[in-house]
């Protein structure tokens, strides 16, 4: 005779992992950073940026939260008043410059002038 035992434990966060595809088709170098919409959390973190060179393309693979709502800000290197999507500090709106953590890549984001 078998006995099923039921354990409640919380449910921990399922990971999962996306890669953002970043291309810098602007004249200027351009510095990035990713920001979760769910929690308080900024990739890569600890004051530091993901840096583009001019007409650099680069994939930033991130870990993140099964689910989580993630923003990129995006400025030119020395001038946050030139930005896209949710800009330096996550601290503007944007359209289209979101994405849901769930596995895979982005398509090409072009920041362009």
């Amino acid at each position: 005779m078998a006995v099923g035992l039921a354990i409640a434990v919380a449910a921990p966060a399922l990971a999962a992992d996306v890669t953002f595809v970043m291309r810098n088709d602007h004249p200027n170098a351009v510095e990035v950073e990713l920001y979760s919409q769910d929690r308080d959390y900024v990739w890569p973190g600890n004051g530091e940026v993901f840096y583009l060179d001019d007409g650099e393309t680069k994939q930033i693979p991130l870990s993140c939260q099964e689910g989580e709502t993630i923003c990129y800000g995006a400025w030119l290197s020395g001038d946050k008043q030139s930005y896209w999507g949710v800009g330096p500090n996550n601290a503007e709106n944007c359209e289209n410059c979101c994405y849901t953590c769930t596995g895979g890549e982005t398509e090409q984001i072009n920041l362009t002038e």
